[in-house]
């Protein structure tokens, strides 16, 4: 059986790496694969996240390019390595690193669809989905949106449940780590914006 995996110091490239290759072939983890795009799962923790970054087109564009460059990932906790390198896409797989209670662990996710809308607003981004060796199950969207008055939104929308005994034992904490990464996740993207490109 696939697990995430959990480490006292911070896992080596090679670690990564070798991890990221025994996720390639895994399915899915949980069943709605794509349900972010509509109603979330019976029996799911769901959360959807706003903040406003700006607004015109300058905005739109410079807060995209931070989404599909990974910025929205907080640097000083967390990190995500690709299976492969070059543009985000439909099938690549991930393994996302967060440093928490003193232990690094790794979490691995595929990508699952993009988002490229321009009704109702204006809509760029991807969800991914979790992989056997994940602490939780569920999905995950990041997506910019532009409204019609003109203002730049980053949103996150995820619906989630505890994968392991030892999650769903610390539900409280696990909860809390994610709503922490909203925050940080959300103050990184409005740096994104402010910094000059």
């Amino acid at each position: 059986m696939q697990v995430p995996l959990w480490s006292f110091s911070k896992p080596t490239e090679s670690t990564v790496r070798n991890f990221l290759n025994r996720q390639r072939t895994e399915e899915f983890a949980y069943r709605a694969v794509g349900a972010t795009v509509g109603h979330p799962p019976r029996g799911y923790a769901y959360n959807d996240n706003q903040v406003h970054l700006g607004e015109g087109d300058a905005i739109f564009k410079q807060a995209v390019d931070a989404l599909f460059s990974w910025e929205m990932f907080p640097k000083a906790w967390t990190g995500i390595t690709a299976l492969e390198s070059g543009e985000i896409r439909p099938g690549l797989t991930l393994a996302v690193q967060a440093h928490a209670c003193g232990l690094w662990w790794l979490n691995a996710c595929r990508v699952v669809y993009l988002v490229d809308d321009s009704t109702p607003v204006r809509r760029r981004g991807f969800a991914y989905g979790t992989l056997p060796a994940h602490v939780e199950q569920g999905e995950e969207l990041f997506s910019i949106e532009q409204w019609a008055d003109g203002t730049v939104w980053y949103r996150v929308q995820a619906f989630s449940r505890p994968r392991y005994w030892p999650v769903r034992m610390a539900e409280p904490l696990a909860r809390s780590l994610q709503a922490k990464f909203v925050r940080d996740s959300q103050a990184a993207m409005v740096l994104s914006v402010q910094t000059p490109v």
